[in-house]
């Protein structure tokens, strides 16, 4: 958002150290002064203030040269996670899920204009990322991300592809808004998305979104497998049955779970 536009309240500095936290990731553990600068777009001389900052609250350490994350910094999403009980219900479902088709399973949720994964049962490795609970990628090159964004407004839709990355992360990835809003069109449709080689060379994933019982497609879980192991058509037939069967039994629970969660926080407000 351009500064202009922000509203008065907006505290620029607590946004600058909210990146600097940000800015480390599975694939940078670890980062220098003058990486940490580039990566937020800040002086050195920033960049050093907000790091010794967080060094001295707990949340980064160094050893002079380099800079990392604690494990305190899993304070600052616990208390979402914990009150989220959506990856706790289907936990259970994943794991059985992956255990009938020998394949990892994962459940995520949209945030901003990436998918966030919140609950994951690995059973191989075949990312070159490794992906862990609270990842994120860009919505619109991944499968769950796309059945996620197929039942937004039309409205959304729009305000979403207009500023989406345009970048190709692999030879197939797709990046033409025509054809994006084709490929929504149809995963809405159909009631799945699958997405070949777009976020990675040699990986393919099918998802289906997973509804509250509003009907609200509120997450997505998805299947990802070698492209080498399985055609497109053995993920529709193999594989998209046992997808749509886990999510069915989310759905469920939650069917159960959510009036129970909604009496408790009425009765809570009452008192």
């Amino acid at each position: 958002m351009p500064a202009a536009d922000r509203a008065p309240y907006f505290v620029r500095s607590f946004e600058r150290g909210l990146a600097v936290i940000r800015v480390f990731g599975t694939d940078r553990p670890e980062l220098t002064l003058s990486e940490v600068a580039r990566g937020c777009d800040l002086t050195r001389a920033a960049a050093r203030r907000f790091l010794l900052t967080l060094v001295d609250l707990g949340y980064v350490h160094t050893d002079g040269r380099v800079f990392r994350l604690t494990p305190r910094v899993l304070e600052l999403g616990y208390a979402y996670l914990s009150g989220f009980t959506l990856p706790e219900i289907a936990l259970p479902h994943l794991k059985q899920l992956a255990e009938r088709v020998g394949e990892s399973s994962s459940l995520c949720v949209l945030d901003g204009d990436d998918i966030v994964y919140v609950a994951r049962v690995p059973t191989r490795r075949i990312m070159t990322a490794t992906i862990t609970v609270g990842t994120r990628f860009p919505a619109q090159v991944t499968s769950v991300g796309r059945v996620i964004l197929a039942h937004l407004t039309d409205e959304e839709i729009d305000a979403r592809l207009k500023r989406a990355d345009p970048h190709p992360l692999t030879a197939r990835t797709i990046v033409s808004p025509e054809l994006l809003r084709a490929e929504l069109a149809r995963a809405r449709s159909q009631g799945y998305a699958i997405v070949d080689q777009e976020l990675e060379e040699g990986l393919r994933s099918v998802a289906a979104p997973v509804r509250d019982r509003a009907g609200t497609v509120v997450a997505a879980v998805n299947i990802p497998v070698h492209a080498s192991r399985n055609s497109l058509e053995s993920v529709r037939r193999d594989l998209l049955p046992h997808l749509l069967e886990t999510v069915a039994r989310i759905e469920g629970d939650l069917v159960v779970t959510d009036p129970v969660r909604a009496v408790s926080r009425d009765s809570g407000t009452r008192r």
